[in-house]
Parts: C-alpha cells; structure tokens; sequence
C-alpha cells in the first residue's frame, strides 16, 4: 500500500512540476511580448524602422492574453499536486524545540494528531472544492478575459487534493498504528532523532 500512495504522491509532483514550469515559461513569454509590444510602440522604432514596428504589433507581438488566469488556475492545481508528497514524506515544515525532549512515545502520540489533524483538514478542503466546483458549474461561471469555465480549475485542483486526502488519511492510519502499536510502518528520517 505504502508503494502505491508514493507512486501516486511522485506521479502527482511531477505533474505539478511540470505545469509549474510551463507556468514559468508562460510569464517569461508574456512578460518579453510586453517589453516588445512596448518596445515596437515608442519612438524610437516609430521613427527608426515603422514597417517593422507595425508588423511586429500587427502579428500580435505582445502580453499574452489572460496569462493571469491561466497562472491563477495552474498555480492552485500544482500546489494540490504537491501536498500528497509532501505529507508521505513528512516535508511539512515542523518546529522541534520541545519535542526533542520528549519520549519516543510522547512524540509517536504527537505525529499521529498532527496527521490525524492533517488529514481531516485535506479531506475538509477536497470536500469544500468539490462544493465550490459544483457551484461554480452550476452558475457557468467563467474567466474575464479567456472565458474558459471556472469550474475546470476547481476540478484539477479537486483531483489533486482528492489525492493528497487520500494519502493523508492513508498517513494517519499509518501513525495511528505506529502509536498504538509501538512499530514503526514508515520511516522518514524523523524517528532516527528519537
């Protein structure tokens, strides 16, 4: 099981990788047609080369449209594919200044609440896109300057975060376990401070 839930928790941040860089790539691309566009307009092309200049600004050279929109969905989708591998490996970020001084057994307590907790609060959040996806289709909502349905990035972001419920419940049964029986299931490199 545990093979299962990495693979999916690696498989979804690669995605997220993925989209993040083509992100990354679609604000380089807007952000250099906007230094052009800007470029092609002032004075010194006007005068110096104009038959450039309107070629260039009548091919389009510029911002590209609604790059916002497209980095507000893709962002949100790629931080939902990162929570799962994040949580499987215990990459949240955690403040150890009183835990070190606590039993092994203190602190297996500690680690099954915290992903207990985690856990409830991923399947609230999945639970709370999948509402807000079924408002957002209800109304047809859509982007202002592209027009794409809202609602599709409410439903890429929810598959991911279907995920990462999905591997944070799988974690909290995995330290509840570990807490109650005293094994440990999945190393991570935190028990070997305890």
């Amino acid at each position: 099981m545990h093979k299962l839930m990495t693979g999916l928790a690696r498989t979804l941040a690669i995605v997220g990788g993925i989209v993040l860089s083509l992100l990354i790539l679609l604000t380089c691309a807007s952000i250099l047609g906007r230094l052009l566009n800007g470029f092609f307009h002032g004075d010194f092309m006007q005068s110096a080369a104009p038959g450039l200049a309107d070629w260039a600004i009548g091919i389009g050279i510029g911002p590209v449209n609604g790059d916002f929109e497209l980095v507000e969905a893709g962002v949100a989708f790629a931080i939902f594919c990162f929570l799962p591998l994040c949580q499987i490996t215990a990459g949240h970020a955690s403040v150890d200044i009183l835990a070190n001084t606590f039993s092994r057994r203190v602190n297996r307590f500690l680690r099954m609440v915290t992903e207990v907790i985690f856990a409830a609060v991923l399947v609230l959040i999945a639970w709370k896109l999948f509402d807000g996806m079924m408002s957002k289709r209800a109304y047809a909502e859509t982007t202002f300057l592209l027009q794409f349905p809202i609602w599709w990035a409410y439903a890429l972001s929810f598959v991911a975060a279907f995920a990462a419920a999905l591997v944070g419940v799988y974690m909290g049964a995995v330290r509840s376990y570990e807490c109650f029986s005293g094994r440990i299931l999945v190393w991570d490199g935190v028990e070997a401070t305890q």
